[in-house]
């Protein structure tokens, strides 16, 4: 009897699933695996500190050098006016940077004054719906702005109260002029973070005072009908 190799049978074998007349399942033992890109971009947004570091730098920069120039003009300048000009400038370029630029890139907000058809003045405060996600990669830059945003407008007060009872009255206009244009910003940007509570709180009193006068409403009606009843038994 003829004996067979094994690369022989290893043939026929394989012949034989060719042919079709055996073939054994192939089990798939891998997984499915979803590729999310978008999450990739997401991971990206958590992790960076500061998305925004010209728009971080300038939201601080020409307030804290207005500062410093109003603490340091006596050493490098003698002339009065010079230091008022450049100081009036810087307050002037950050009360502009900061209520155009960097409110809006850095916690999204902005404030601004318009006047409609019939030459009314109206103040517009508004919040940018940011999704949790990306609220948090910007957890950084919204503390810089906002601690930026009260302490300077405090500095400044110090300032007045100083030139106050120093008797620098020449000074005092440019104080002033400071605590008025930081303090503008700061009050519009706490009107834009609070103007949406503000609003709910609204539309909630408003309903409630909708659902009281209703009541109230149906208690006549039903009082009405009462009486009603009670006159036609007496009749």
């Amino acid at each position: 009897m003829k004996q067979v190799g094994p690369g022989a049978q290893s043939w026929r074998l394989s012949k034989r699933e060719a042919s079709g007349a055996w073939v054994e399942p192939l089990v798939d033992d891998t997984e499915d695996v979803s590729l999310d890109f978008g999450n990739e971009e997401e991971l990206a947004l958590r992790k960076a500190k500061i998305r925004h570091p010209l728009a971080t730098f300038f939201h601080l920069f020409f307030r804290v050098s207005a500062i410093v120039t109003y603490l340091l003009c006596d050493w490098f300048s003698k002339s009065f006016v010079a230091c008022f000009v450049i100081i009036l400038l810087l307050l002037s370029f950050d009360f502009w940077s900061v209520k155009n630029v960097t409110g809006r890139l850095l916690v999204g907000l902005r404030w601004w004054n318009q006047i409609d058809e019939d030459g009314k003045s109206h103040w517009v405060f508004e919040a940018k719906k940011v999704s949790a996600s990306i609220a948090g990669s910007t957890e950084v830059e919204a503390r810089i702005f906002w601690l930026g945003l009260i302490i300077c407008p405090v500095i400044w007060t110090v300032f007045f109260f100083s030139t106050l009872f120093s008797l620098k009255l020449k000074w005092l206009a440019l104080v002033i002029a400071g605590i008025s244009l930081q303090a503008a910003n700061l009050y519009g940007y706490i009107h834009c973070k609070l103007g949406g509570k503000k609003s709910i709180s609204k539309v909630t009193s408003r309903f409630l005072s909708q659902q009281m006068f209703q009541r109230e409403r149906q208690e006549e009606i039903q009082g009405m009908d009462v009486l009603k009843d009670m006159e036609i038994h007496n009749h």
